[in-house]
């Protein structure tokens, strides 16, 4: 762990201390089994078609000072029998918070989303993906970090200092859902030469003015999003090593919602290596049927266009295509929801299905199911890597 991870963790301690944090807390928490089903043979022999893993996610939450001051601790782990670089343990929250009537301070590792669209979030960049947790990166790393936020009438001003960089995680050889050639991580490079230590920051203002919600944000620091090159490990293998750029991205997402409507925009302006920089953005709607009929259920229709001047490559299968899907909550007693979508590739590509559900099985079980396809995939296309691993994935979640 770094030096300054060490200052930020003994300083909170130091003040979970002075606070008075030995108090009764609560415990709550989620523990799940994971079964992934693949429809074809994987590209190398030491893949299997069938795949269990386990995780355990507690938190325990204490409050004091009137509620004026909090403590959160999360911490997760997933075996998983098969790919040993997907069993991992991480720290998803350990979080002191003091609130005041109009200013808030964070200290410690958090979770921190931004973002409106429903097919990729191109602003969100404070924690690094969890690669190995799912291909859809909307599962993050905690973040060490200090965290103000300034409260006013004006709208929210916040400021965040990101103390040690988080490397992303990428399967191993039995791993599914990777790319052909193996990352090594060992490998990992940084155009920073303070490498992970190097200390990133960011500001965002957000506000509500009628009927629309903004957020701008401003992230200056080592890019979460590495690009791989081809290297050659200790064995002589041909591998991907991480290499990690400093970048300078502005971001803006925007929610309008009227009656029905919902109108959505995320737009990202960075650069990287001193001189190349590029626009991204997703738009689109989502209109919501509710209670059809009487039926008490309400079905939801949402388009998204993506663009990004980059171009299609390896770290960006989405640079000019239509999201599509629908989305199913029948209001019922187990909680039943369902989300379908296919991004079509709007150069005649491959395109990428998936559909999300969940329903309560009792008041602690629930159960998951959800289904990836890659379907016409060229060779040049950055998801024909995943081209033979169409899969189904059944959860059954124990919360307490």
């Amino acid at each position: 762990m770094s030096t300054t991870r060490i200052a930020l963790m003994g300083a909170l301690w130091f003040l979970l201390a002075a606070g008075g944090v030995a108090r009764p807390g609560e415990w709550s928490g989620q523990a799940t089994l994971e079964n992934f089903g693949f429809a074809q043979n994987g590209q190398s022999e030491r893949q299997e078609s069938h795949v269990v893993s386990f995780t355990v996610q507690p938190e325990y939450y204490v409050e004091w000072d009137g509620g004026r001051q909090s403590f959160t601790f999360e911490p997760f782990w997933r075996y998983d029998h098969e790919d040993s670089e997907r069993s991992h343990l991480d720290i998803r929250e350990l979080t002191w918070l003091k609130a005041a009537d109009r200013w808030e301070l964070r200290l410690g590792v958090r979770k921190v989303f931004w973002g409106v669209a429903e097919s990729v979030h191109l602003v969100d960049i404070i924690n690094q993906t969890d690669l190995v947790e799912n291909l859809d990166g909307e599962e993050k790393l905690g973040q060490p970090m200090i965290n103000f936020a300034w409260i006013e009438s004006w709208g929210t001003a916040e400021i965040f200092l990101l103390t040690g960089f988080r490397e992303r995680s990428f399967p191993g050889h039995d791993g599914r859902l990777r790319t052909p050639i193996i990352v090594d991580d060992d490998l990992a490079r940084y155009e920073s030469g303070a490498e992970e230590e190097r200390l990133d920051w960011a500001l965002r203002y957000g506000h509500t003015v009628g009927a629309w919600d903004f957020g701008a944000s401003y992230f200056s620091g080592t890019s979460r999003e590495p690009l791989l090159q081809p290297d050659r490990n200790a064995a002589g293998e041909t591998v991907l090593a991480p290499f990690y750029p400093v970048i300078d991205q502005l971001g803006l997402d925007v929610q309008g919602t009227f009656g029905s409507w919902l109108l959505k925009w995320e737009s990202t302006y960075r650069r990287d290596f001193g001189d190349r920089d590029f626009l991204a953005a997703v738009g689109g709607f989502e209109y919501t049927f509710f209670d059809l009929r009487g039926t008490g259920i309400d079905i939801g229709l949402l388009g998204e266009y993506l663009y990004d001047e980059r171009g299609e490559d390896a770290t960006n299968p989405f640079d000019d295509d239509v999201f599509v899907g629908t989305r199913l909550a029948l209001n019922d007693t187990w909680s039943t929801e369902l989300l379908a979508g296919v991004v079509i590739d709007g150069s005649g590509g491959g395109n990428f299905v998936n559909v999300e559900g969940q329903r309560r099985i009792t008041d602690h079980l629930t159960l998951s199911l959800e289904y990836r396809a890659f379907t016409g995939t060229e060779a040049e296309d950055p998801l024909h890597a995943f081209r033979d691993d169409d899969h189904f994935r059944l959860e059954a979640g124990w919360y307490w």
